[in-house]
């Protein structure tokens, strides 16, 4: 086999499609729970604790005076732990959502009515040969 049709056969399988999609959507999911995070939740979370904005916080490690993170990145290296929190509330966001639509699917899977019994197969003429014999000797 060829490694361009080894390839053409791999890359067409359902299992790397469906994972294709998977990435695709669940990247723009992510996108949709940074926001949400983000702009809605840390801003609450923020005026709940005196107006506080966790992306600001940081410790300067070269000795920077600037008053937002993103002046003190200018300036050198620093230790941002409030961007760490904002990106661990978003992980946990993200996990329980998740967690949510995978119990949801559960539970429409245990709801669901079983499928219809499928239909028997036709019995094999090697078979049908063989019980014909086997009752033509029983005649006998």
């Amino acid at each position: 086999m060829s490694f361009v049709t080894e390839f053409k056969e791999f890359a067409t399988k359902g299992n790397v499609v469906d994972l294709a999609v998977g990435v695709i959507i669940g990247g723009a999911f992510g996108k949709i729970v940074e926001s949400l995070v983000g702009d809605v939740i840390m801003p609450l979370v923020g005026r709940i604790f005196g107006g506080l904005d966790f992306s600001n916080y940081f410790i300067p490690l070269a000795g920077q005076t600037a008053t937002t993170l993103a002046e003190a990145k200018k300036a050198g290296a620093v230790f941002a732990y409030g961007s760490f929190i904002t990106v661990s509330v978003n992980f946990v966001i993200l996990a329980f959502i998740i967690f949510l639509m995978v119990k949801q699917i559960n539970r429409l899977k245990r709801n669901a009515p079983p499928p219809p019994p499928a239909a028997p197969a036709p019995t094999p003429e090697d078979v049908l040969l063989l019980r014909e014999i086997r009752d033509a000797l029983a005649r006998k």
